[in-house]
């Protein structure tokens, strides 16, 4: 015979007694993790400082993705302790050997006069925006209110900066500015595919926020009309969380990469040529850095631009997508990107291939950084 609910949480509490709200934070100051497994319209009610807010649902992938070891103090807290006596249970089957859960929940925690505060949590539109994102454990709702807080930097609203800009938004990156010099031309329509035939001869960073305003208008787009150079980079850099790279001259990348060395903002790398194309993460602690893999620029006229060479439209299409899921990764916190990796692809044969990049000892830029 079956046990009842009660009976089983008594079972339960039993075999893993829980522990008292006091405790669990002292136990959570000394290096334990407090995990609040409440549902996102709980715990927009209030939660513990310092805890991490992760749901029940894929709780034991959540944990691996955040860096909990099985064999880390793990405190599940709930509302009132019953739900979180359940998912004890199940991270101790999952292998987890010190899973506890916190007496009384939340509601204990509260009594007991424990500090708490009240997030800043996603409203029912984005949730309806972003639900198949919000689905995935890799996300959810903490990475969601990550990317809404996120400000990135987009250098280039062109080839690699038009799809870059569009999934970033459509993401929900909260603030994305768009720095581009140049206007939209005709040519330009079959692969920068931001602008439309009635931008023509208008301001690429203002056509950019344009369409980025009617695909989600609760992403702020700060347009910038300038060329980016040695002067200005490091103003461009300041104060942002991620850097895309989505230009086409050594000038402008040297100088973005310099800034972000100096600034320790990571910077994700783009570039294509014909049916090539080439896609790298430059990690925020600098190195290695574009410096170790282009020590300097090519001989002018060595590198052949888009209009030289020619280009089909999809494969800056595939490398600024790359691009914009590589910083989505790095601003939800997954653990696997392409940091201090070079990511080439020939798209004519379909070959694709990772090689790890190494810091320069000798790079003039991140050499000591």
């Amino acid at each position: 015979m079956s046990l009842s609910i009660a009976e089983r949480l008594k079972q339960l509490r039993e075999t893993y007694p829980p522990v008292a709200p006091a405790t669990a934070q002292r136990l959570a100051e000394a290096g334990a993790w407090l995990v609040d497994i409440r549902e996102a319209d709980e715990i927009a009610q209030g939660t513990p400082v310092g805890a991490h807010p992760m749901g029940r649902g894929f709780l034991e992938m959540r944990l691996e993705q955040a860096g909990a070891a099985a064999e880390d103090t793990v405190l599940l807290l709930c509302a009132s302790g019953s739900r979180s006596l359940l998912a004890a249970d199940q991270l101790h089957q999952l292998g987890y050997h010190d899973v506890r859960s916190v007496a009384g929940g939340f509601d204990g925690w509260k009594d007991a006069g424990l500090a708490f505060e009240t997030p800043a949590m996603l409203d029912a539109d984005d949730r309806a925006r972003y639900a198949r994102q919000l689905t995935l454990p890799e996300i959810g709702e903490a990475g969601q209110t990550r990317l809404r807080d996120a400000k990135v930097l987009l250098i280039g609203a062109g080839g690699l900066g038009s799809p870059a800009a569009m999934y970033l938004a459509a993401a929900g990156v909260g603030r994305i500015t768009i720095v581009d010099h140049d206007t939209v031309d005709r040519s330009n329509l079959h692969r920068q595919i931001i602008h439309r035939e009635a931008t023509i001869g208008q301001s690429k960073a203002r056509s950019a926020m344009a369409t980025l305003a009617a695909l989600n208008p609760s992403v702020e787009v700060v347009p910038v009309e300038s060329r980016v150079s040695e002067d200005n980079a490091a103003d461009l850099v300041s104060g942002q969380d991620l850097v895309v790279d989505g230009s086409d001259n050594f000038t402008a990348r040297y100088a973005i990469n310099d800034a972000c060395v100096a600034q320790r903002v990571a910077l994700v790398y783009g570039a294509v040529e014909r049916f090539s194309g080439q896609v790298a993460v430059f990690p925020a602690g600098g190195q290695p850095c574009y410096r170790c893999l282009f020590a300097e620029a090519p001989p002018a006229g060595s590198a052949p631009t888009c209009a030289e060479a020619g280009v089909i439209g999809a494969v800056p299409g595939l490398v600024g997508t790359l691009q914009a899921l590589e910083a989505i990764k790095l601003l939800v916190g997954m653990p696997e990107t392409l940091t201090a990796r070079l990511l080439t692809l020939d798209a004519a044969r379909q070959r694709w291939r990772t090689l790890t990049l190494n810091a320069n000892p000798g790079c003039p830029v991140c050499a000591g950084a």
